[in-house]
């Protein structure tokens, strides 16, 4: 593991040697008082009773936005899924690998002892020869490598980035968890649906959002949420064990109330942010 490829900063050790949690640059009195405040008023718009819950109140957080709350989707067994996977990971140490160097420069060095490393900067060839985005060649080419097996995935960027990473899954690479939050007009949307759909047909837990909104610092935010929940499970506030396919335990709700809640909000993809055509 080499400084160039761990994102790092200040912080406090804690007795197994990994730094304590805490918001990303909020080292100072001043600091830690305005990212509390900050969250508080948040949890106040953003009810608080499971996992998943703590997600989309980081968007929330992430993108100065109530309304995008109702925008995250989560793929699983429950909606609490890909944060207790994406926590087991970050517990087991695995890799964490984004789509581009500004996605990779917002995660914490605190927390953990994963490999934070960008996919960007690979895959120049593949590029070259078949005219292909250097994100989506840079994401085969790790996946060549077998860089995704097992290893927290995060798209914040590239749309196209996303569709190979679909493409991978399908495949048969399986993430222990993938953050998507690809953002813009061209293949946003779509890429994030297809992943969606990919992710939930072959079981790999992941975490999304309708429209065409989306970014690195939100993909940043909620990857350093995962981080926060391994945190706390370290300590045993919270349980990241795994959740059955038929119920909704451990923290999260069941597949068809899950369905309920998305089907009965109107400012779902399907109104303010529609899918469609993007």
């Amino acid at each position: 593991m080499t400084t160039e490829e761990t994102a790092t900063d200040g912080g406090a050790a804690a007795d197994d040697g990994v730094e304590a949690y805490a918001d990303l640059g909020a080292t100072t009195e001043n600091a830690m008082e305005i990212a509390e405040t900050s969250m508080d008023r948040v949890h106040e718009l953003v009810p608080q009773e499971t996992l998943a819950d703590r997600f989309r109140a980081k968007a929330v957080h992430a993108t100065g936005d109530p309304e995008f709350q109702h925008l995250v989707r989560f793929t699983g067994a429950d909606e609490s899924e890909p944060a207790r996977a994406g926590a087991r990971a970050v517990l087991a140490e695995a890799p964490i690998v984004t789509d581009i160097t500004m996605v990779k420069s917002g995660i914490t060095g605190r927390g953990h002892s994963c490999e934070v490393r960008k996919a960007i900067g690979n895959g120049a060839e593949l590029a070259a020869e078949t005219g292909m985005t250097r994100t989506a060649a840079s994401v085969l080419e790790l996946d060549r490598q077998g860089v995704y097996d097992g290893a927290i995935a995060v798209v914040g960027n590239a749309p196209t980035a996303a569709l190979a990473l679909a493409d991978c899954i399908e495949d048969g690479t399986r993430p222990a968890a993938v953050v998507a939050t690809p953002v813009g007009f061209v293949k946003a949307a779509d890429s994030r649906k297809r992943l969606r759909e990919v992710a939930d047909e072959h079981g790999v837990p992941a975490i999304t959002n309708v429209g065409r909104r989306g970014g690195s610092g939100l993909a940043a935010g909620l990857t350093n949420e995962l981080v926060h929940v391994a945190s706390d499970a370290r300590e045993g506030a919270v349980s990241v064990a795994t959740a059955s396919r038929s119920s909704g335990e451990s923290g999260g709700e069941a597949p068809d109330e899950r369905q309920r809640r998305e089907a009965s909000d109107p400012r779902d993809d399907r109104a303010a942010d529609p899918e469609d055509g993007q």
